[in-house]
């Protein structure tokens, strides 16, 4: 699996999205990168969820990063990585199968509050404000992009809706 997931990571950086990689990234990085995610699964502090329609080939991926060692923030988590494969953007993965996915597995968890952050200006903006979530304000020069030039990052939140009051269940 960490094979399939480092060829998404892959073609998310070449595609130019802001995730934390600078290009080029290699094969072998971002399957290490991958595989150090797996003592954070195993441990309860990282939840991810991956979209495949062919057996070997993500086409998608989205985590939930937990704070679990401050006892003051139980109730939180920051969704991140959300990443898409070039092939399969505008058809609704990112919306339908993976964010969604995620906010009501984490309503489900007792999580009253998501936040996150992505690059200003990027196409990953229209998802979260079309999806609901709030911006909350810009900081200057706060990531380097893949080719190395400094952008902006947004911070957004969202309170996901809890189990029984989503959409098409109000009561």
């Amino acid at each position: 699996m960490t094979g399939a997931l480092a060829d998404l990571l892959l073609d998310t950086v070449d595609g130019g999205a802001s995730v934390g990689f600078l290009a080029p990234l290699d094969h072998a990085a971002a399957v290490a990168w991958w595989t150090e995610r797996c003592a954070a699964v195993a441990a309860g502090r990282l939840t991810v969820w991956t979209a495949s329609e062919e057996p070997g080939r993500v086409l998608g991926t989205v985590s939930l990063a937990l704070p679990a060692d401050k006892a003051n923030s139980a109730h939180r988590a920051e969704l991140v990585k959300l990443m898409v494969h070039r092939s399969a953007r505008g058809k609704g993965l990112g919306r339908r199968r993976l964010l969604a996915v995620a906010e009501e597995a984490a309503a489900a968890e007792g999580i009253t509050l998501l936040h996150l952050d992505t690059e200003t200006g990027s196409p990953a903006e229209h998802l979260y404000r079309t999806s609901g979530w709030t911006e909350v304000g810009a900081i200057p020069d706060y990531a380097a992009d893949p080719a190395g030039v400094l952008r902006p990052t947004t911070i957004y939140y969202k309170r996901p809706a809890p189990p029984g009051l989503r959409e098409g269940n109000a009561p």
